[in-house]
């Protein structure tokens, strides 16, 4: 590959995430490789790879800071920021989460959660439904959960670690007859949307994956190099929200030619790719600012 090229399905022609999305991603994926703080500087010559002008990163910072998901610190005498302790343990949870994805299969049991919280209360309530929405629960009727059981150990923690489990009772279960469970599925969660979803993110980085597996092992440049990370960049802040929208359903169970299957193996693949092109860029422009 020449330092000219570039992948037909560039940086600048995909579906764009918000920038303090990526913002996110970045730190998520390369501060914390890192001594866990990235210089001002650097983030804004990282972000401006991806065509987010400085303003806006400042301006995605500045949001984030007060959402107290980073924090100020120096870096090498110079201004920077860093992840803020309160969010390290949601990150590695993610981390868990996207690289080591887990997919029930239909001999395990299910775990089944039901809570109470006071009429008082209700900003509790939002935030607990929020919460087993985003760990792949879906709903069977008012008041009864469900999700496969290997929710357990993330749920039980979560809730713990919030001082919510006080509201809760958990079960697990198996299903031993009654209506088919196949066809339940579609009304305890959103398939339809997820799997629109799923359909898009392979429209979007099927040839992307191509490009890279036809340049693989070829001569790197500084600037392949620039536009791996960016790809990657934008990968990784695109897939994240999956496994926060997937339970990870037993795949005896999903409908034929479930694409989320095509779309985890296309998305490892490309991560695979991508990800040492990524760290040698990342690398190459903390090593500018010092």
């Amino acid at each position: 590959m020449t330092a000219q090229a570039k992948p037909h399905v560039g940086a600048a022609e995909l579906s764009m995430p918000r920038h303090h999305q990526l913002i996110v991603s970045l730190f998520g994926m390369h501060a914390r490789q890192h001594g866990g703080a990235l210089q001002v500087a650097a983030i804004i010559s990282l972000m401006q790879d991806v065509g987010v002008e400085p303003a806006g990163t400042r301006s995605s910072i500045s949001r984030l800071k007060k959402r107290g998901i980073i924090e100020s610190v120096q870096v090498r005498g110079r201004n920077g920021y860093s992840l803020s302790e309160s969010v390290l343990t949601t990150f590695a949870e993610g981390d868990e989460r996207i690289f080591h994805p887990r997919r029930a299969t239909a001999e395990d049991r299910w775990l089944l959660a039901t809570f109470t919280v006071p009429e008082t209360q209700r900003n509790i309530r939002h935030k607990i439904r929020s919460a087993l929405v985003r760990m792949g629960f879906g709903s069977v009727v008012p008041g009864l959960w469900i999700a496969p059981e290997h929710a357990k150990d993330p749920a039980l923690a979560y809730f713990a670690r919030h001082g919510l489990d006080k509201y809760f009772e958990f079960f697990l279960a198996e299903h031993i007859g009654g209506a088919q469970l196949r066809e339940n599925l579609d009304s305890w969660w959103d398939l339809g949307t997820l799997e629109a979803m799923y359909s898009e993110f392979l429209k979007e980085n099927q040839g992307r994956l191509e490009f890279w597996k036809e340049h693989a092992g070829t001569q790197h440049s500084p600037e392949v190099d620039a536009q791996g990370f960016a790809d990657h960049l934008i990968l990784l802040t695109q897939w994240r929200r999956f496994p926060y929208s997937d339970p990870g359903l037993p795949a005896e169970l999903l409908p034929e030619n479930w694409h989320a299957l095509k779309a985890e193996a296309l998305f490892m693949d490309l991560h695979t790719l991508l990800s040492p092109l990524a760290s040698r860029h990342v690398q190459r422009v903390i090593g500018e600012q010092r």
